[in-house]
């Protein structure tokens, strides 16, 4: 490459880096002295011996000059608010290539120095359908948090495309590969199911993310994830891209230390090529896709790049970084590269090329102009329209619809056996029925986690259903909760309707990411373009007896709580259960929601509720036409208006008998509230039940400091009802220790019943 011209000492100290490379490109093009060859056919190759032709490289480059010129318009319009968004593409251009090799029907899970492999995949769908597409405009509508943005809604600057199949990502430290890998595994599921995929059969999943990130432990849960199944020979074809600038924010990555890493992993197959060069680096690129396509194995592909311009607008390398390296880093500019190959191959001369060059500044900030003028969100409904979507009625008939009984009869044996016939069972044998007749209902179903096939789950609660669907709808997982949350994402990314189990919630604090970062988000930042239904079964709470201690009796219910856009339903008997699994999986599969099935543990085998052999916590299964209601409480006594306690699972059971300890000590009439649904909570109801009675008790297993009883006492208070007697009965803020010591820190019975005494 020829040597950036000299660079006054004015230059060398201006804070502004993209300044600095925004006239190095001009400058560069100006000196250049080299002697053009005579211009070629399109499919030639743009210099001796490149698989990358004429015709490849002057839409490469475009490519390249569109990002570019993004990046530089958003440093110039941040300063005016008309941009919102300055993490920039600059020294990455090269992932073009990757764009240009793949096709748009390989979904793509993005990192956000993506805007060249945004503009280059949109070659492939210019508006064949009719909508015209243009990455600049909805780049620019992105930038700006327009509503017009195709992309979000203006929500979030992404990089992201329904028709392309960009999902659109946010969380781009790691968090996005397991879904990523997830995705590649589905795609091969899905021929296993009969299941129509909604891209061809011979896609690949692409995803991108830098060299620091590499390190994270999210991500290193996706290689190994990988690995484990190339190692038993299963498909999973996962395009892993690597864009190695050598930095991260700030600390820089040890040379060598990607390669070193990753070259010789085994079962992760390995390949390099030079994003700087696009002569140079499109075989490299066009060989490791070819191999991901055609093996289906994971590929790891590093890729080259330099970071120029800074980590974002407000990063001022100048005063962390020496003159001197930075000078050498810009002088690795890939639009330096190509504007020479584009004079070396008489594509451009040097005044068409700055032509080019000045033509796409226009275009980016004409766009950006007009993008500043479009409407932005403003209104508070129109922000949450995408997060939460709820069609009731649909949903209620989809969650009751029982279509499928020769199916049932098929899988229980007869219809003497179908379990509606059978006497009142407990928990853990509703939810299995319940999973049984769901998978008949639903047979995109697939139910994964540890140990839930052959040995039916740590509590038997998945007992038979291996047998009954067989491996290919329900099978075991590596033991890696992040993992099982990133299948689960990727089978909902094509259509099926996951059931992903984490055994324990203790477990789940693992993975929450991928919940509250990416599965729940997806939705809100696609402006519902994108979904990924599922049901994910968490055993937790606390009260096992004989076991367990905090990993096993884990009352952390706040983590999940606090998730924007999840349902939490949480039973405390059977057939709630069973009518309640019915709910969510309609609600996944009508609105695509997320959603949380929080199964007591203590309450799996619990038969009885006042003395033993009573029976009295056994129900008859109900019929495949019976569901609840989103939000809608279980009351018990609604006639009572002395005393009504409010409260969820494992506190059911214990305010029962606390009501009748009350009502023989107090003589009080005690209605009892089963909230059922932890997320959203149903505040009308509470106020009306608060409304109707004298006094208020809440019950919550929950620890002080974070449980539900917060929120339900909130809906207390402004509903009006706070000047009313109030205790709230709860855990303690400790971690549940083992044995009978874990009855100290959780409620019982006995604290029910003094917290009543002390409202009288």
């Amino acid at each position: 490459m020829n040597a950036i011209p000299n660079l006054i000492p004015a230059r060398h100290k201006n804070v502004n880096r993209a300044e600095v490379c925004d006239q190095n490109f001009i400058e560069f093009v100006q000196s250049w002295q080299g002697s053009p060859a005579r211009a070629s056919a399109q499919g030639t190759p743009v210099l001796p011996g490149s698989l990358c032709t004429l015709g490849d490289f002057v839409e490469l480059f475009d490519s390249q000059l569109v990002s570019r010129h993004l990046d530089l318009m958003a440093r110039v319009l941040r300063v005016k608010n008309k941009v919102f968004y300055t993490i920039g593409s600059s020294g990455h251009e090269g992932n073009a290539m990757v764009a240009r090799l793949t096709r748009h029907t390989d979904p793509a899970f993005l990192h956000y120095r993506s805007g060249a492999f945004m503009a280059e995949r949109f070659r492939k769908l210019p508006g064949t359908d009719g909508i015209p597409r243009d990455p600049i405009m909805d780049s620019a509508l992105s930038f700006a948090a327009s509503k017009d943005d195709p992309a979000s809604g203006g929500r979030h600057k992404v990089w992201g495309s329904k028709p392309l199949w960009v999902l659109p990502q946010t969380s781009t430290i790691a968090s996005h590969l397991p879904k990523a890998f997830g995705t590649a595994v589905a795609i091969e599921q899905a021929k296993r199911i009969a299941h129509k995929l909604p891209i061809p059969e011979d896609s690949i999943a692409i995803c991108s993310f830098g060299d620091a990130s590499s390190n994270h432990a999210t991500a290193q849960t996706a290689f190994n994830a990988a690995q484990w199944t190339a190692y038993q020979k299963l498909p999973a074809p996962v395009l892993f891209v690597c864009e190695d600038n050598g930095i991260g924010i700030s600390v820089k990555t040890p040379g060598g230390w990607v390669a070193n890493n990753f070259r010789n992993r085994n079962d992760l197959d390995y390949f390099y090529a030079d994003g700087l060069d696009l002569a140079e680096g499109y075989e490299g690129v066009a060989r490791a896709i070819h191999h991901c396509r055609t093996t289906r194995r994971p590929t790891f592909l590093h890729l080259r790049t330099t970071r120029v311009m800074g980590h974002a607008g407000t990063d001022f390398e100048i005063e962390w970084r020496s003159i001197e390296e930075l000078v050498a880093v810009e002088a690795g500019d890939p639009l330096l590269r190509s504007a020479e190959i584009a004079l070396t191959a008489g594509v451009y001369t040097k005044e068409q090329l700055l032509a080019r060059y000045e033509e796409m500044r226009k275009r980016c900030f004409a766009a950006a102009e007009d993008a500043d003028s479009r409407p932005r969100l403003t209104d508070l409904a129109d922000v949450l329209a995408p997060l939460a979507p709820y069609h009731p009625d649909q949903v209620n008939a989809e969650a009751r619809r029982a279509d499928y009984q020769e199916k049932r009869v098929a899988v229980f044996g007869s219809v003497e056996k179908l379990p509606e016939k059978l006497p009142p069972r407990h928990m853990a044998i509703q939810i299995n029925n319940a999973l049984h007749d769901l998978f008949c209902k639903y047979p995109e179903t697939l139910l994964f986690g540890e140990d839930v096939a052959q040995k039916g789950g740590v509590y038997t609660v998945t007992k038979g259903l291996h047998k009954a669907f067989k491996n290919a709808r329900v099978f075991n997982t590596l033991l890696d909760e992040t993992v099982i949350l990133g299948l689960a994402q990727g089978f909902a990314n094509m259509g099926m309707l996951p059931l992903p189990e984490i055994q324990y919630l203790a477990y789940y604090h693992n993975a929450c990411d991928q919940i509250r970062g990416e599965a729940c988000s997806l939705q809100f930042f696609s402006n519902d373009q994108y979904r990924n239904p599922m049901v994910v079964r968490i055993a937790g709470l606390g009260y096992q007896r004989g076991f367990g201690g905090h990993f096993h009796n884990d009352n952390s219910i706040a983590a999940l709580r606090d998730i924007p856009g999840l349902v939490i339903g949480c039973p405390s008997r059977g057939d709630d259960a069973a009518m309640m699994l019915r709910t969510l999986m309609a609600l996944a599969k009508v609105d695509g929601r997320v959603c949380a099935f929080l199964e007591p543990i203590a309450l799996y085998m619990t038969k009885d509720l006042h003395a033993a052999a009573d029976g009295q916590w056994q129900f008859p299964y109900p019929a495949p036409d019976q569901a609840l209601t989103l939000g809608e409480e279980r009351v018990y006594a609604p006639e009572a208006r002395d005393l009504v306690i409010f409260t969820f699972g494992n506190g059911v059971p214990m305010s029962l008998r606390a009501a009748r300890a009350i009502e023989k000590e107090k003589g009080w009439k005690v209605r009892v509230v089963d909230l059922r649904w932890l997320l959203p909570l149903n505040a009308a109801a509470i106020a009306r039940h608060a409304g109707d009675c004298a006094r208020i008790l809440v019950v919550d297993e929950g620890r002080r400091s974070a449980g539900v009883g917060e929120g339900v006492i909130t809906a207390i208070v402004e509903a009006g009802h706070g000047a009313k007697p109030l205790k709230r009965v709860v855990g303690v803020d400790t971690y549940t220790p083992l044995a009978g010591a874990a009855l100290l820190v959780l409620p019982g019975d006995a604290d029910i019943v003094a917290a009543a005494r002390a409202l009288s």
